[in-house]
């Protein structure tokens, strides 16, 4: 028998994953905040990953189910939009508890439990390697530095024969779109300092995120790392054109594009 852990896995990719890794043989400890009932090996493990002592306790659950674990999944994360000056520092240091911080508690206290060739995958996203965009900053920031996270991570778990990837999705049919046109709507309406900017900016993002994938893709994604012999760093999915196009040109010329952008009132 083999055992996963997978965070947020009560989440349209976490579940999906959960899914379809038990269709291949695993037995899945499903971490999250809020969780559903056992299913035939999905194990639920309701988890604050901004407590230790929350965490402390789940290692225990698996403990006494396993001594090892093939790999760590995460999904667990919060999307966040707001102006860099008008976020209240509750909001700004909540991000980076759960985005970066909880990926990093999982890590140290799971990590006896992973043995050699055991696996670390860490779900980014395709902002995290972009200049950031207005209002959008503050989540792709964390995104950042939890890929600088993960390489230091693979450099040094390598080390120890363990593995560690990063999944890239781009928009994903998941409640985080969802959470994304809500947070956006709040922004719109609250912002005092960019109210005509952000409303062009609504448009923007709205015609980005149509066009999703299904976590079903991810889940697909995460059975090939966890199959390969040799995994890659990084798996990129959905990558907007029109975004990797901006990011190819000088940032002096990205910032010019989309003030203009932001500010036309034609």
């Amino acid at each position: 028998m083999r055992y996963v852990l997978i965070t947020g896995a009560y989440g349209g990719m976490g579940y999906s994953t959960a899914k379809a890794l038990v269709k291949q043989g695993f037995t899945v400890f499903a971490v999250d905040q809020k969780v559903k009932n056992p299913e035939e090996n999905i194990i639920p493990i309701q988890v604050n990953v901004t407590n230790i002592d929350s965490i402390t306790n789940a290692f225990q659950i698996v403990k006494n189910k396993t001594d090892k674990l093939f790999a760590i999944i995460h999904f667990a994360g919060v999307y966040m939009l707001d102006s860099l000056v008008e976020i209240t520092e509750e909001r700004f240091t909540k991000i980076f508890n759960i985005n970066l911080f909880g990926v990093y508690r999982i890590n140290k206290i799971f990590l006896p439990l992973l043995g050699n060739r055991s696996r670390i995958v860490i779900t980014s996203s395709e902002l995290a390697v972009t200049n950031p965009l207005p209002f959008t900053g503050i989540y792709a920031i964390t995104k950042a530095a939890l890929e600088k996270y993960a390489f230091s991570l693979r450099m040094e778990l390598q080390l120890l024969n363990i593995n560690v990837s990063v999944i890239r999705p781009g928009a994903v049919k998941t409640d985080l779109l969802s959470i994304s046109t809500k947070e956006l709507n709040v922004f719109c309406n609250k912002t005092k300092l960019y109210n005509y900017n952000a409303e062009k900016f609504k448009k923007i993002v709205n015609s980005v995120e149509a066009k999703y994938v299904l976590p079903e893709k991810i889940a697909n994604k995460i059975e090939r790392v966890l199959k390969a012999k040799k995994p890659k760093y990084v798996y990129n999915i959905n990558r907007n054109f029109l975004l990797k196009l901006l990011n190819i040109l000088p940032a002096k010329l990205q910032t010019r594009i989309i003030k203009k952008i932001l500010t036309n009132k034609k």
